[in-house]
């Protein structure tokens, strides 16, 4: 016979036990991967631009990248799209519910108290006492009090489910980054698109209009009798040529300004986008880069995958604690009373307190099956984070790269415009002498019109590996404001 005062103090004993074996948890603690022993992105070293370019390492960079790129009207279309981005917006609401998941998972943790209170009516058969006279006569019963129930998480499985459960909130939590990185990409890339089109477009109004005064010119010597109808048709052929390039160039424009409306959670039709010019873009001189050691801190997609593994180390960490037995602790105090008026009366106070465990003990190998699948699921996502570290690692490389080959493509270019003219311009000069004839003209301002685009598309392309570099060092995440609702709108 226990004691009254040790029954009494049973419950507080067993809470104390609880406690004390909760202080382990089965399965590994998570450890983030190392820093990469990578010094440099490229085999000949990160520093080799030239011109008006360079890298530096001991900048850090800016929180809003495209800030350096000196347009006002960009900036505010950032800020649109930031705050008005539907994507984003779903992003943010998958965030806060995992965020809940992790609440709730945690208060899986703390005992679980419940009120109960029951109304019922009885009657038993003449079998409940087996071969006897005793009749129980039908009788109405209430109850009510409280009811605790905790789980005795000596095993650690349910604090592996809540680390489980925050390792997944961490990882919603750089998607979005890794989402508002990709939308300011995006928005970045849609600007250039318009400054490009209508940057070329510019171009092309000039070559038409020396299109059709050289088409002039040949009809005014063909009136003269210098000409032939073979230098007219082949004027109004290059005319034709170069008016046909006009279309597509015009759908650019068009499909980049829906883009950009979509972009900032617009239709279309109900917001107009700024005409970005792209003189009014200017060069950011200095470049900063991030070491390799520290890019696997900053870059969102790659802290998104090592939250990945940390979920699955925690994943391991609850199969492990499955194969453990399972002890739950449950006490409550009741009213019990056949009238109502009876319920708070001292002699209707009862109390129970139990202590429960199950034990897995045969179930066909199907708990340490799980826990070899997630230990191998541990392997996929290492390799995993090794793979996403990799690729970010080739990222900076290959558009390093293309800024140093921009360089030397601006560079190229801009001589091949300027021969390219003074060619055109001697061309021009000739053929007013009559020393050449009008084909020579038309394929010198053919090459010259071609130099003009090839040094537009070039500062574009110079634009655009700039603006890729900031992306593939993870960018600056800004902190997001209301948006201007005065910019583009009709």
């Amino acid at each position: 016979m226990i004691p009254m005062n040790t029954r009494e103090a049973l419950p507080a004993l067993l809470i104390g036990c609880a406690l004390l074996l909760s202080a382990c948890a089965a399965g590994p603690d998570f450890v983030a991967p190392g820093p990469p022993q990578t010094k440099t992105y490229t085999i000949d070293g990160d520093t080799g631009l030239k011109g008006a370019q360079r890298i530096v390492t001991s900048q850090k960079l800016p929180e809003a990248w495209w800030r350096t790129f000196g347009s006002r009207e960009l900036d505010g279309v950032m800020l649109q799209a930031l705050a008005g981005n539907n994507t984003l917006e779903a992003s943010r609401a998958r965030l806060a519910q995992a965020h809940e998941e992790v609440n709730a998972a945690t208060g899986a943790l703390w005992p679980q108290v419940s009120m109960g209170a029951v109304a019922g009516g009885q009657k038993y058969g003449v079998a409940l006492f087996g071969p006897s006279d005793i009749q129980i006569p039908a009788y109405t019963y209430y109850t009510l009090g409280p009811q605790v129930t905790y789980l005795l998480d000596f095993a650690g499985g349910e604090r592996r489910a809540t680390e489980e459960a925050q390792a997944m909130a961490e990882y919603k939590g750089y998607q979005l980054d890794a989402l508002r990185l990709s939308i300011t990409g995006n928005v970045m890339a849609q600007a250039l698109g318009i400054a490009s089109a209508r940057a070329q477009l510019s171009v092309l109004a000039d070559i038409m209009a020396d299109d059709q005064r050289n088409l002039d010119l040949v009809r005014i010597a063909r009136k003269a009798g210098s000409g032939t109808i073979t230098d007219v048709l082949s004027a109004e052929s290059q005319l034709a040529g170069d008016l046909a390039l006009l279309p597509p160039l015009r759908q650019q424009l068009s499909v980049a300004r829906h883009a950009l409306a979509i972009l900032v959670g617009k239709a279309p039709g109900d917001w107009r986008t700024p005409d970005f010019d792209l003189s009014a873009f200017s060069l950011p001189g200095a470049l900063p880069l991030t070491l390799p050691s520290e890019l696997v801190r900053v870059r969102p997609d790659i802290r998104a995958s090592e939250a990945q593994l940390h979920a699955a180390t925690a994943a391991l960490g609850v199969a492990t604690a499955n194969l453990y037995p399972s002890i739950t602790l449950s006490a409550n105090t009741l009213q019990e009373s056949l009238t109502t008026g009876g319920l708070f009366d001292s002699s209707a106070n009862t109390w129970a307190f139990a202590a429960g465990l199950t034990a897995p003990i045969f179930n066909g190998g199907t708990l340490q099956a799980k826990k070899r699948a997630a230990q191998d699921t541990c392997l996929a996502a290492l390799a995993a984070y090794r793979q996403v570290v990799l690729e970010s690692f080739g990222q900076v490389a290959d558009v390093l790269k293309a800024l140093e080959h921009d360089a030397e493509q601006i560079d190229a270019q801009q001589h091949a415009a300027e021969t390219a003219l003074a060619a055109l311009n001697l061309a021009r000069l000739s053929y007013s002498a009559g020393n050449i004839g009008v084909i020579q003209v038309l394929d010198a301002e053919r090459q010259s019109n071609q130099a003009r685009l090839g040094l537009t598309l070039a500062r574009v392309r110079q634009y655009q590996d700039t603006a890729l570099l900031s992306l593939a060092l993870g960018g600056g995440l800004p902190e997001e404001k209301p948006a201007p609702e005065s910019a583009s709108e009709e």
